[in-house]
């Protein structure tokens, strides 16, 4: 189980556009709505497509490669062709520094 890591700078992260971050040898999506900072895997539990790279609803992330949509809050999958959540990450914000603590498996 890892421990809470800085990855990002708060004021790099751009609202409903997702960064992608490596956390002990993972990846991860950050989204930043609103004052708030969520995190899932980059994986889209449908193919395995990278979220990182969709477009973000409201707080929905939704793949590029099939349309699948996931709840950035929860990790829920919202629609067909995902059935699977996504796994959700902790968020803390410390200033500037946005640091991410991964859900174990």
């Amino acid at each position: 189980m890892s421990d809470f890591q800085p990855v990002a700078r708060l004021s790099e992260l751009v609202e409903y556009q997702p960064l992608c971050v490596e956390v002990d040898d993972e990846f991860v999506v950050l989204i930043r709505i609103g004052d708030e900072v969520f995190c899932i895997d980059d994986v889209c539990t449908h193919d395995g497509g990278p979220l990182g790279e969709g477009q973000v609803e409201n707080h929905c992330i939704i793949c590029p490669r099939h349309g699948a949509k996931f709840d950035v809050r929860t990790g829920a999958a919202l629609c067909l062709p995902a059935t699977e959540p996504t796994r959700v990450h902790q968020v803390r914000i410390e200033g500037d520094q946005v640091l991410v603590k991964l859900a174990d498996d």
